[in-house]
């Protein structure tokens, strides 16, 4: 064959083979379709705290706090979490380059000297007694070889890979999404945690005169000692809550810290600070079921780890059918360097190549039950996904919106043991009341304030709660 006519033979085949690269074997992906209910309105929604309206990503900004922004951009700039997630990112993608060199033709040069003596008994014609004469050679050349995608093996592998590229795309927003919510309610547990303790304060100064008044009574030989061991047992019993607060302050602290890529000595001064969790000033912003499947990276992740696992079906089935290579080289032999530009020393050669692992096929088939598999799991997961982020956007709209009617509730519970509290110490002042009266009524009071602060904390962790559901935070806003 001459060298024209092995170009034509090449150019022919490898035309050939783009034609029947889409014959790609093995079932299509499996149908990941979202359940029909799963796209309308959310059951929590109908509640005056939430609307309708799409959901926000930079939704720590409805809060209006500088501090929470400032942190929270912080936690999304330095986080450790995030910055493996983006350097794990970067490694599958670089894989993702690493399957697309599959469709292009792999090159080989070379270029090799050789000097060397046969054995005299493998020269004919020599005569006996003569040593072989050494030789120099001289060789350069190229080789080239490309696989015809005859059964789709390549561009499986390259879908494969770009669903995993995608699967860790979306693994890194998960992170973005959680770092964003675990900082705010870091944040808003630390300013829970003084708000509380402020209660806890007030009310120790509260019961504080209670005792100093109880001692003078006693002292003035118009109490009884009874009274006063109860007023100082109500005191102490407050100033026992006062070190868990302190210790949950500083737990929310450090966990700030960390989030924010800090040590625990550098923890946010202006969190330490802070005297009330973040408030919002109006509804938030859920949207409904369908926009909420299609912004949850975790959703996002599972339908790509779904189309991975489909795409390695296909290139397991491919190991059933013979693989097919196109290979050509060219280059020179000669016995001198400067003999390499000589036509005489000029060699090429072009074919293809033809392997089939058919011995193995029991193998093949083993593999491609194990892919199968792996696609019949990565379904049920998809599946499993929708449903666990439908279960915790309701649950977390249930929560808010129940813990909403709670503070109510407490609030007026409130007012109405601080009104006690006045009137009981009125009538003691007058002798209409036992003192047993006033310490009731004020120890009632001091439950609710403490009630009430604890459901303020609740709220604001609800709102957070939603806000993860909701999946905030995976782009910057």
């Amino acid at each position: 064959m001459t060298t024209r006519s092995s170009l034509r033979f090449l150019t022919a085949t490898a035309g050939a083979s783009l034609l029947l690269a889409s014959c790609a074997v093995g079932p299509k992906a499996p149908d990941a379709t979202l359940p029909p209910s799963a796209s309308g309105a959310f059951i929590g929604a109908a509640a005056p705290a939430v609307t309708a309206q799409a959901a926000r990503d930079d939704w720590w900004r409805l809060y209006d706090d500088p501090v929470l922004d400032g942190l929270i951009g912080q936690a999304l700039t330095e986080n450790n979490e995030l910055e493996a997630a983006a350097a794990n990112l970067r490694r599958v993608r670089a894989a993702l380059g690493e399957a697309r060199v599959g469709r292009l033709p792999g090159t080989t040069t070379t270029a090799a000297f050789n000097t060397g003596r046969p054995s005299a008994a493998t020269v004919p014609g020599l005569p006996p007694g003569t040593e072989a004469p050494e030789t120099d050679t001289y060789d350069a050349g190229l080789d080239v070889s490309y696989e015809v995608d005859l059964f789709g093996r390549v561009e499986s592998t390259i879908r494969a890979a770009r669903a995993d590229a995608g699967a860790a795309e979306a693994a890194l927003d998960i992170v973005r999404v959680t770092v964003a919510a675990e900082t705010a309610r870091a944040y808003a547990d630390a300013c829970s945690a003084n708000a509380q303790i402020a209660v806890a304060e007030r009310t120790i100064e509260l019961q504080s005169n209670t005792v100093d008044l109880t001692q003078r009574l006693l002292d003035a030989g118009s109490g009884n000692g009874l009274d006063t061991a109860r007023s100082r047992s109500a005191l102490e019993t407050t100033r026992a809550s006062l070190p868990p607060l302190r210790a949950q302050r500083d737990g929310a602290l450090f966990r700030l810290s960390t989030l924010t890529g800090r040590t625990p000595a550098e923890a946010s001064e202006a969190a330490r600070a802070c005297q009330r969790p973040p408030q919002l000033t109006q509804p938030i912003p859920v949207g409904d079921g369908a926009a909420l499947l299609a912004r949850r990276p975790d959703v996002r992740q599972a339908e790509r780890n779904l189309a991975a696992a489909a795409a390695r079906v296909n290139v397991a089935t491919a190991d059933l059918y013979p693989r097919i290579t196109l290979g050509g080289s060219l280059g020179a032999t000669a016995l001198e360097a400067d003999g390499l530009g000589d036509s005489e020393n000029f060699r090429f050669s072009v074919g293809p190549l033809i392997s089939w692992s058919f011995p193995n096929v029991f193998a093949a088939r083993a593999r491609i039950e194990q892919a199968s598999a792996g696609s019949d799991a990565a379904l049920a997961t998809f599946d499993q996904t929708v449903l666990v982020a439908l279960q915790e956007t309701e649950t977390a709209l249930a929560n808010y919106a129940n813990e909403l009617d709670r503070r109510s509730a407490l609030q007026a519970a409130r007012d109405q043991a601080a009104t006690a509290a006045r009137l009981s110490r009125l009538r003691f002042d007058a002798g209409a009341d036992s003192f047993l009266t006033v310490l009731d009524a004020e120890r009632t009071l001091a439950g609710a304030d403490a009630q009430l602060a604890a459901s303020d904390a609740l709220v604001t962790t609800y709102q957070i709660a939603l806000f993860k559901a909701l999946a905030g935070g995976w782009s910057e806003g």
